[in-house]
């Protein structure tokens, strides 16, 4: 698989990332297993995980995986400052005292004494962001991490945190920041990317399957066993509607067209924007991985990704997330 530059750092990797939010909770251990098998056989190396995913789970069996591996052969991402409820009044935290808590916590949980990638979960708009900024300091200056980022910010949030961290020496430089990124879902074209491009951000791209409505699955109804059928169900509703029908549509005729999954396509298509180092993807069984690494031999000729940059864009129109 081929590697990229993550941001203005020195570090590879994979242009396509193993997504593990459902680890430990809707995808079994011996099949997280056989995920991460598969992902490495293909030459992958970007894993990302988060200390919040399935209460934890999700970094244990990780953590448990990772004892059958070379850890050289894995980019390990995870993240902090997420909540699984809320406490006294609030939905995140970035607090120094937190952050630092949680990373130990998540080295704990992954049996290990370092992570790659170590990233800033959701913005806190309870504690500074020089506070927040100050334990990812402190996190790389001790070892525990290697490199640093952010994630679901704006575009404004996005900048100011590069900015801060570049702007006196010794301070470490973010390398990536970590946002929602699909043909169902463009708005981060309007500022975060070009944010991140001119602060010299890698991009990670989750959910580029559109919550898993681009891979045309929920066309004719909602199929057992979906993230629809499921607690999950308000997180994929909102890409339930015509005008996220139009787009899978066009997926799928494509797909046809070229004989790959629908998955691959819109993963290519994420993949090669300007600007996005890795869609991340989230797959909940092996089938599903299967399906998704195909984009890997996937190149769309550029009368496709032309099409499909034009209905998107005119389905996106007027909705942006940074």
């Amino acid at each position: 698989m081929e590697q990229r530059q993550l941001g203005r750092t020195g570090l590879l990797v994979s242009r396509l990332a193993l997504g593990t939010w459902t680890w430990g909770a809707e995808t079994t251990a011996e099949d997280a297993a056989g995920q991460l098998r598969l992902f490495l056989e293909a030459g992958g190396t970007l894993v990302d995980t988060a200390d919040v995913y399935a209460g934890g789970n999700s970094e244990r069996v990780l953590g448990q995986l990772l004892q059958r591996v070379r850890r050289d052969d894995v980019v390990l991402a995870t993240k902090a400052g997420g909540l699984l409820e809320e406490v006294r009044g609030r939905a995140c935290d970035a607090s120094r005292r937190h952050l630092l808590t949680a990373l130990d916590e998540s080295l704990s949980r992954l049996g290990l004494d370092h992570v790659d990638l170590w990233q800033l979960h959701v913005w806190d708009p309870l504690t500074p962001l020089e506070e927040s900024l100050a334990a990812v300091d402190a996190a790389v200056t001790s070892g525990r991490a290697r490199y640093a980022g952010v994630s679901n910010y704006t575009g404004w949030q996005t900048a100011a945190a590069a900015t801060w961290q570049r702007a006196w020496p010794g301070r470490v430089a973010l390398a990536s920041t970590q946002i929602e990124f699909s043909l169902l879902a463009r708005g981060a074209e309007a500022e975060v990317l070009p944010a991140a491009s001119h602060a010299g951000l890698g991009v990670l791209a989750w959910s580029p399957l559109g919550r898993g409505v681009l891979s045309g699955k929920y066309r004719e109804g909602i199929p057992p066993g979906s993230r629809a059928t499921t607690h999950r169900a308000a997180f994929v509703g909102p890409y339930l509607d015509e005008r996220c029908g139009r787009i899978t549509d066009a997926v799928i005729a494509t797909a046809r067209e070229i004989g790959v999954p629908p998955a691959a396509v819109a993963l290519a298509w994420a993949r090669d924007r300007p600007g996005i180092t890795a869609p991340i993807i989230g797959a909940r069984t092996i089938a599903q991985l299967t399906e998704s690494l195909t984009a890997e031999q996937l190149t769309l000729p550029p009368s496709v990704r032309a099409t499909l940059d034009d209905i998107s864009a005119a389905e996106n129109a007027g909705k942006s997330s940074g």
